[in-house]
């Protein structure tokens, strides 16, 4: 007998499909399925049974939610100045809107503003849960296990793994870059960075990672620490580095795009060239990291998806499942430009 072909598995019907089929937003289908205000009784009728006809999993009700944003002093920092959290951010939102779910952002300082933010999303019957973007504090991770709500790390993690989080996989991003120069011919990488936060720190490790697998020793020579990210004081740690050891590197590796501009403006200032005497890389590619001069090579990190799959992830937890905490990692990629070469003769 002639074996019988398999049926290929059918593919997963989104939201997106289903309001396609109605030819509605996919706000609209949201709030319709979700039984949120202002939707026709018709319209969600026709919804309802388009989506039994195609098997599309109903989701839990989430459209006209509110979800508070606690995003830290760190975070809001970073804002100002190199533009991260902005795209995450950026990214937020747009998958809220898309959802139906309204952002509410709480700006945070002290413990003290953390624990009032809590008990504001506990005693809010509309608030869903909590994002919280940037935070690190252990006495704050340890007091939100105890949350009655869905609580998601936005780019931070949880040593202990009590809460869920969501960040680039910033380990393995920087042992990519470091292993990028290593293989260009570079032996002698400095790493240049902010030491503080646990995802700065994944990046550290990454770097030290590579490093050790070639058998490269004398790390802690090559890492310079500066207080804050700054390109100002990237360049000031460079002239200084080299003021004492001299030119005793062939790349710099930067945890941050803004601290591989200030890299390069140090070699430049004392008459270096990138790429010809020095590469430098960043992480980050911020949208700037194209129009520098050179444009500058870098570990591309998926800012806005960060904030997109920080809110999914949170509203996973609505279905009535009994999930464990997750920790998401979201792949980088290496975006070659013209700040790195091999290394001179």
């Amino acid at each position: 007998m002639p074996e019988r072909k398999r049926d290929k598995p059918s593919r997963r019907v989104r939201l997106e499909d289903l309001a396609r089929h109605c030819n509605v937003s996919i706000s609209t289908a949201s709030r319709a399925l979700a039984g949120g205000k202002g939707v026709r009784s018709e319209l969600r009728a026709q919804l309802l049974e388009a989506a039994k006809t195609l098997n599309y999993a109903l989701p839990a009700s989430i459209a006209d939610r509110k979800v508070i944003l606690a995003a830290s002093s760190v975070a809001m920092v970073d804002y100002v100045r190199n533009q991260f959290t902005f795209y995450v951010l950026e990214g937020l939102n747009a998958r809220a809107q898309s959802l139906g779910v309204e952002i509410l952002t709480r700006p945070i300082a002290s413990g003290a503003e953390e624990i009032r933010v809590l008990e504001e999303a506990r005693d809010n019957d509309e608030v869903a849960g909590c994002l919280f973007l940037t935070l690190d504090d252990e006495e704050m991770l340890t007091l939100a296990t105890s949350f009655g709500k869905p609580i998601v790390l936005v780019n931070g993690d949880d040593p202990s793994m009590r809460l869920s989080s969501v960040t680039p996989c910033n380990r393995s991003a920087a042992r990519m870059a470091t292993e990028y120069l290593i293989r260009l011919g570079h032996r002698r990488i400095l790493f240049l960075m902010r030491r503080g936060r646990r995802t700065i720190e994944r990046r550290f490790e990454g770097w030290q990672d590579a490093m050790r697998q070639h058998g490269i020793a004398g790390l802690e020579a090559l890492a310079v620490h500066v207080e804050d990210w700054l390109p100002e004081l990237g360049a000031e740690a460079i002239e200084q580095r080299i003021a004492r050891f001299g030119l005793d590197f062939t790349a710099i590796l930067t945890a941050g795009d803004s601290l591989a501009v200030g890299a390069a403006i140090g070699l430049e200032r004392l008459g270096y060239k990138v790429p010809d005497d020095v590469s430098v890389m960043g992480m980050d590619d911020l949208p700037q990291a194209a129009f520098h001069n050179p444009p500058l090579t870098t570990m591309h990190i998926p800012m806005r998806e960060i904030g997109a799959a920080a809110l999914n992830l949170l509203l996973d937890d609505l279905g009535g499942f009994s999930m464990p905490p997750r920790r998401v990692e979201l792949a980088c990629r290496l975006v070659e430009r013209r700040s790195t070469a091999k290394p001179p003769e």
